[in-house]
Parts: structure tokens; C-alpha cells; sequence
């Protein structure tokens, strides 16, 4: 009888034994389980870090369109060309900056200060001149200052290529000039085209992967919401017309 109260006892100690371990095993597997949710969760991005994320690229996208639509505003790729033209017609210094002056001063240098003057005594409200009634006025005194420039280069005997290329200026900032009255179109879109034309006409194949900036450029000034396709579209046509037309009066095409 002894034995068999000391089986039963012991068995029951055991059987406690065995509850109790499994009541403090099941707390630490329910924790666990908690845990690796908790853990999912935070690797797991949130709708907010998504709508981050997005807002980012956004930005850079952003970014991006504002760089080149900085870079390769007329004013610049104006410089750009006269200062490519100079270097190719004249070897001598003198004759370099003759040409580089002449041409700069009526494109780039005349216009941008006309244009910063007229932002810094609020004629204007931004210097992209976004606001089309305030373009009509700017136009008519950019094409002054291509007539100016083309016969300036034309007293000088400046290469005809670059007479063709002033006179081509002055006939598309006319038509600006006149289409601005009713509609918007892109100056930027111009202004990166009617370079690379001429620089294709004078280098042929050689400029021709700088034609990728033409696309570029365009797109920039759309994502911006600067200008709608059909305005940059366009432009580009203007630019490409007005370059042909002159240089094939001029009997370089």
C-alpha cells in the first residue's frame, strides 16, 4: 500500500510538474508570435513612407525638368552657338571676341539684362515671363535686338551662316511676337531647336546626337506645366523653319 501511495504521488507531482511548464511555455509562444508580428509590421512599409517615397521621386523628377529647362534656356544656347560659331570662323584672338561680342551682345547679353531689368522693377512677374500678357512688349524688343544684331554682323562681314542664323532669330521672335496674342508658345522649345539645326547644317552628323536634347527639353518644360505639348511641338517647328528658310536664302542648304 506504501508503494502504491508513493507511485501515485509521485506520478501527480509530475503530472504538476508538466501543467506548470506548459502554463510557462504558453505565455512566451503567445509573446513570440506577438513579436514576429510586430516585427513584419515594421519592415512592412506604412501608406505614409509609401506616399513619402512617391513625393520623393516626384521631386527628383522635378528636379531634373527644372535643371534642363535652366541650362537650356534661350539666353544660353544662344551664347553657345556664337561662342561654337566664333571659335570656327576666326583663329585669331582679335577676331574671336569681334565676332563673339557682336553676336552675344544682341542674343544673350542685351536681352537677359533687358529682361532682369524689367523683373527687378516688377514689369514682370517671373523671369520666365509666364504671364503671356507680359509677353508681347519683352518680344517686340527681342526682335530690336536681333535686327540690331544681324546688321551689326552684316557691317562687320560676319560669315554668312551667322547673318543667317541673327536674321532667323529676328524673324522667329517677330512671329512670337505676334502668335503670344492668342497663344503661348514655347521660347525654350525654340530656343534649343533653331541652335542645333544650324550647328547640323555647319557639322552635319557630328551635332547630330545633340538632337536628343530637342525631346528633353520639351518634356521639361511640359512636366513643369509650363507649356502643353502642342505648344512645345510648336515651337520646335518654328525654330526649324525659320533656320532653313534663312540659311536656304543665304544658299547654305
Amino acid at each position: 500500500m506504501a508503494s502504491d501511495e508513493r507511485f501515485r504521488s509521485a506520478v501527480s507531482a509530475a503530472g504538476e510538474r508538466g501543467r506548470r511548464m506548459a502554463e510557462r511555455q504558453t505565455p512566451r509562444k503567445g509573446r513570440s508570435t506577438e513579436g514576429a508580428v510586430a516585427a513584419r509590421m515594421e519592415r512592412r512599409p506604412t501608406r505614409m513612407q509609401r506616399v513619402a517615397t512617391s513625393l520623393r521621386a516626384r521631386r527628383v523628377w522635378t528636379d531634373l525638368a527644372r535643371i534642363f529647362s535652366t541650362v537650356c534656356n534661350p539666353f544660353l544656347t544662344a551664347l553657345a552657338l556664337f561662342v561654337i560659331f566664333a571659335h570656327t570662323f576666326r583663329n585669331d584672338t582679335t577676331g574671336f571676341f569681334e565676332l563673339l561680342f557682336t553676336s552675344t551682345l544682341f542674343t544673350s547679353i542685351g536681352p537677359m539684362l533687358f529682361v532682369l531689368w524689367l523683373y527687378a522693377t516688377d514689369r514682370i512677374a517671373d523671369l520666365d515671363m509666364s504671364r503671356r500678357s507680359e509677353r508681347e512688349a519683352v518680344f517686340t524688343a527681342f526682335v530690336i535686338f536681333y535686327l540690331l544684331g544681324a546688321v551689326a554682323l552684316w557691317l562687320i562681314h560676319a560669315p554668312a551662316i551667322m547673318v543667317a542664323t541673327m536674321a532667323g532669330y529676328t524673324t522667329s521672335a517677330l512671329v512670337v511676337q505676334f502668335i503670344t496674342r492668342y497663344w503661348k508658345i514655347s521660347t525654350h522649345a525654340i530656343g534649343i531647336t533653331a541652335p542645333l539645326v544650324a550647328l547640323c547644317v555647319l557639322y552635319g552628323w557630328q551635332a547630330a546626337p545633340f538632337i536628343v536634347l530637342i525631346p528633353i527639353v520639351c518634356w521639361s518644360r511640359v512636366y513643369l506645366k509650363a507649356h502643353t505639348p502642342a505648344q512645345v511641338i510648336a515651337g520646335v517647328a518654328l525654330a526649324c523653319l525659320s533656320v532653313l528658310v534663312f540659311f536656304h536664302i543665304f544658299k547654305l542648304v
